[in-house]
């Protein structure tokens, strides 16, 4: 048995599942995802209290099925998650002269180099820039919104040495003691 794919997902009030055979479609406040799933292997239901299940549909599951059956909870979840609340990631810019501005569609950066770099953002995606030296990004698609932060943290890593560039809310980073005379 899979401890993550036999967990119940609750669905919000306001959050409902559609089942058309392998596509799955998450409809909520804040928008709507689709997943496909294997229906060969998998079955899906909701019950009278307003909770989704994955199951597989053979009884005698091998480790590959637990795996895919784990995976898929946890895409499903995200789903349900993405359109009630909706994902957010918070990037921080330390550093001298580290700033940042929106114009319309794209994300304009100053993050040390002689020219400004501009970011262009899928419209899936909402950015805010709060105080120039905070970007927050929020999204229905938790992939879509971590490979956007991902791709503006990649823009000016962090360095080790004084901790200059950007980085995720809390995120910890090892610092490293310079050269000694």
């Amino acid at each position: 048995m899979s401890k993550i794919g036999k967990k119940i997902i609750v669905l919000p009030k306001d959050t409902s599942i559609k089942i058309e055979g392998d596509k799955i479609t998450v409809v909520g406040p804040k928008g709507n995802k689709s997943l496909f799933i294997n229906d060969k292997i998998f079955s899906s239901k909701v019950n009278e209290k307003n909770e989704f299940q994955i199951l597989p549909i053979s009884k005698k599951t091998d480790n590959k099925t637990q795996l895919l059956w784990g995976t898929y909870r946890s895409l499903i979840n995200n789903a349900v998650i993405g359109v009630s609340k909706g994902h957010e990631k918070i990037l921080e810019l330390n550093g001298v002269g580290f700033r940042a501005n929106l114009k319309g569609e794209t994300l304009n950066l100053q993050i040390g180099f002689s020219h400004d770099v501009n970011f262009k953002f899928p419209k899936d995606v909402k950015i805010q820039v709060e105080k120039q030296t905070v970007i927050k990004i929020n999204g229905v698609d938790k992939e879509l919104v971590s490979k956007i932060a991902s791709d503006i943290k990649s823009l000016k890593p962090v360095e080790p040495y004084k901790g200059k560039g950007i980085k995720e809310r809390n995120q910890y980073v090892l610092r490293k003691e310079g050269k000694k005379k």
